[in-house]
């Protein structure tokens, strides 16, 4: 590189690594706790595997039109670069400032506190301290998780800024961990169906008859309210998979692996989520998780005193494997979260540097370190914003600010879940608006199905938009405010700016081949 010349993002994201990305930041507490929320929602297993097939193909429906635009315009950024190419700077502008104040910083902190947590857990297990000779009652009080929290966000920050190729090598390793996790879930409950088998050392064995009902005899007695609540939280679980667009300037041949990671990782995705559900529910009924969700659960398991399992994997843990296995399963918990923060961390500063790129964020936030060509400066800002985020809650919870009840990071996030559907959905109908302004440009993949595939995933979109505003007015409103607030700070501080700032909409798309 010639002394005088700007450093660059390297291109060095191979398909797998990709596929790793869209994995490893869909996959995190998700599959393991949402579905007791669930359960009481929608009390057939057969509608229960409905709902998850729905969500799933809702995204491979999604990842058929976005692949696409994510193809054409190939560029560090993502849905900032889409929004912006479709509808605008301020389309753009208003992604960017959700997606950083609230979503993705919120996200990472509460990902890095699950992660402290689930240590926490395995830590306090006894089954756990009895056979690795620690003392009995031992536990991570709660500032030493707050700071386990903090340094885990700053050590993998620096993990990152240190090369993309690294944090790429350490997000394959963790998403084979925690499919590996995933899949022996899936399979543990058949070495212990027949009776010719062996006792679960749980003591339970698990039963086919756990499946019903399977369907509701009368249909008159299904919900709409409990279906769209119930993909509310199979669309969380499923969020995530358009992670891998942001790094698209630092992909291999992206016209080929953009398509093939996002399509790959789906499927995968989707395939692990039912084979799971199909386990939870073949070791416990619908009705005992959605017990879970209870103030004071009333299952047997209460004889296990502090070790009363909170999630369903813990309980299907408990089952099958019993005390021990619940801290498998939080070490389980705890592989997952880690692999999805580290996406988080991965992917998420791109978008600092793709605004700073175009004048939409302080410029500094463009800086590419010059020996390791990371992002360096925006990976540091996101990742001391959501520490920051960590240590404002916990100081708020022991003031007696924040009270128990419903997670601060689950409320911030749930704030700005009806901005990100509605921006998400926004980016992939953007393939109508290229089809139709750019005719000509060299598409390498196309949608197929086409324009069907992009109206049905809109159509879906559309229905969960609607039930959050139903289910969840106040987080629904509190994330069309906070839009709002960015409309109002883009017009009155950037759009002074006008024409003359970073690159504008509508241009050409990079035809960037292989480099």
């Amino acid at each position: 590189m010639n002394q005088h010349q700007s450093p660059s993002l390297a291109r060095v994201i191979g398909p797998v690594t990709a596929t790793a990305i869209v994995i490893g930041t869909i996959i995190g507490s998700g599959v393991f706790k949402k579905p007791a929320t669930i359960a009481p929602q929608v009390p057939y297993f057969g509608l229960v595997a409905a709902v998850w097939i729905v969500g799933g193909l809702l995204v491979i429906l999604g990842a058929l039109a976005y692949a696409e635009v994510a193809v054409l315009f190939p560029r560090t950024g993502g849905n900032y670069v889409f929004l912006t190419e479709a509808y605008g700077r301020l389309a753009g502008f208003l992604w960017g400032w959700v997606d950083f104040w609230i979503i993705r910083s919120a996200s990472i902190a509460a990902l890095a506190t699950i992660f402290a947590e689930s240590l926490g857990e395995v830590i306090s297990n006894r089954a756990f301290q009895r056979a690795v000779g620690l003392a009995s009652g031992s536990e991570l009080g709660p500032w030493s998780q707050r700071s386990l929290t903090v340094g885990t966000l700053l050590g993998l920050g620096l993990v990152n800024i240190r090369g993309v190729r690294l944090g790429g090598g350490l997000q394959v390793l963790l998403t084979l961990i925690k499919m590996a996790s995933l899949v022996a879930i899936a399979v543990l409950p058949f070495f212990f169906l027949s009776p010719e088998s062996a006792q679960p050392p749980g003591g339970t064995r698990p039963q086919w008859e756990n499946l019903q009902p399977v369907w509701p005899t009368d249909w008159r007695s299904v919900s709409l309210a409990g279906l769209g609540s119930a993909m509310l939280g199979v669309y969380w679980a499923y969020h995530g998979w358009m992670n891998l667009a942001p790094v698209a300037g630092e992909i291999r041949q992206p016209q080929r692996n953009l398509p093939l990671a996002l399509l790959t990782g789906v499927g995968i995705i989707v395939a692990l989520y039912l084979s799971v559900n199909l386990a939870y529910y073949l070791s416990a009924s619908g009705e005992e998780m959605a017990e879970l969700t209870q103030p004071k659960p009333n299952l047997p398991e209460a004889r296990f005193g502090q070790e009363m399992p909170r999630t369903v994997a813990a309980l299907f843990a408990l089952r099958l494997l019993g005390s021990l296995g619940m801290a498998a399963i939080s070490a389980a918990i705890m592989c997952s979260v880690f692999g999805s923060l580290n996406g988080n961390i991965l992917v998420g500063p791109r978008l600092l540097f793709a605004m700073g790129q175009d004048g939409l964020a302080p410029r500094w936030l463009c800086y590419i370190h010059p020996r390791w060509r990371t992002p360096s400066t925006s990976i540091a800002v996101l990742v001391l914003w959501a520490s920051l985020q960590v240590l404002i809650v916990a100081i708020l919870t022991d003031q007696g600010i924040l009270h128990a009840g419903k997670s601060a990071f689950d409320r911030l996030t749930d704030f700005a879940m009806f901005g990100a559907l509605l921006f998400e959905t926004l980016a992939v109908l953007a393939v109508f608006r290229f089809r139709h302004r750019l005719p000509h440009a060299e598409r390498p993949y196309r949608c197929p199905g086409y324009p069907w595939v992009p109206i049905i995933y809109a159509a879906v979109a559309a229905f969960v938009l609607v039930m959050t505003l139903r289910q969840e007015p106040a987080e629904a409103q509190a994330g069309l405010s906070f839009i709002a607030v960015g409309a109002m700070v883009y017009m009155i501080w950037l759009d002074r700016a006008g024409s003359s700032v970073g690159p504008q909409p509508h241009e050409q798309p990079a035809q960037s081949g292989s480099e």
